[in-house]
């Protein structure tokens, strides 16, 4: 006959090594591990555009969620939103209705970028240049304008030389397309950071997406370059998440960050509640994996120029 604290350690015991198990500890880990991480940032500013002209691969979640992850760390962080539907700003917390100052009379009518920038509720650290409506018409009335490629950048320069403007990180959220919209951004940026979905058909598009950026690098904004790709979307139940993954990795072997976003509802329920993933839910994992992917962000460019110095 099985003894009742016999029976009662055996169960606790098969608890402890299901996969649910193991995936809440695991998660416990990573939580302490982040409480006790410090990120020394560099006094500079980079100015990072998020980009994928495939749509849903999670640019605007990318783009909100790693900006509120990087203040968390003590960042001042401005997120452009350069995306017609608005989707950063209302993620962010920040009005964008159609009489708003946004980036559309940024770009349209020259309007210094402090006159439109808000600060998220979330964060003082956290700041917002918004999208309206009126941005859907800007990839036409672009084409007739003296430097159009170029309107951002000196607008962004413009904000950045005022001592009080000084910031960490400027995170520029792309529409999913490769129209004038976006090689402002590019023409504006030092770095590229693409989310790739972990889906079928993930690096379809992505050899056209660099293509542009060569392009861009060769007649626009020499200094652009591919930093990171952030995998999203993973599902690590699916064969086809792991497979896309390595996949992924294996053609871009350093450029890849370790930290992948795995699907999350907290992730996805957070901009209706005008909020990011990290102030709706921080300790979930949607978030722990955002934070973590801010840190290796900030952590890789520390480390490429300590090689550089040496």
């Amino acid at each position: 006959m099985e003894h009742p604290d016999d029976s009662e350690a055996t169960a606790s015991f098969a608890f402890d090594d299901t996969p649910l198990a193991r995936e809440l500890a695991d998660l416990s880990a990573r939580r302490r591990a982040l409480e006790s991480t410090e990120v020394q940032l560099s006094g500079n500013t980079r100015v990072v555009t998020v980009s994928n002209q495939k749509g849903g691969v999670g640019k605007t979640t990318t783009t909100v969620n790693v900006a509120a992850a990087l203040a968390s760390l003590g960042a001042r962080v401005l997120v452009i939103d350069l995306d017609p539907q608005g989707n950063a700003s209302t993620a962010l917390g920040v009005p964008h209705t159609a009489d708003i100052p946004s980036v559309y009379d940024v770009l349209i009518d020259e309007f210094p970028l402090a006159d439109i920038v808000q600060t998220s509720p979330e964060s003082p650290n956290l700041l917002c240049a918004p999208s309206t409506i009126h941005l859907a018409g800007a990839e036409i009335e672009l084409v007739s304008q003296v430097a159009r490629e170029h309107r951002l950048k000196t607008a962004l320069d413009d904000y950045l030389s005022s001592p009080e403007h000084r910031l960490d990180f400027v995170l520029i959220d792309c529409p999913p397309s490769l129209g004038l919209l976006t090689i402002n951004a590019f023409t504006a940026a030092d770095e590229l950071l693409i989310p790739i979905q972990c889906e079928y058909y993930a690096l379809e598009g992505l050899s056209q997406l660099l293509g542009t950026v060569r392009m861009i690098q060769k007649h626009l904004n020499p200094g652009l370059h591919l930093s990171s790709i952030l995998l999203t979307m993973y599902d690590g139940r699916t064969r086809l998440a792991q497979q896309v993954a390595e996949e992924v990795r294996e053609h871009f072997p350093d450029d890849v960050l370790r930290t992948v976003i795995p699907r999350s509802v907290r992730v996805s329920e957070a901009p209706s509640f005008g909020q990011t993933v990290i102030a709706y839910d921080g300790q979930s994992a949607g978030a722990v994996a955002y934070r973590e992917a801010a840190v290796e962000i900030v952590q890789r460019e520390n480390a490429a120029q300590t090689e550089q110095e040496s």
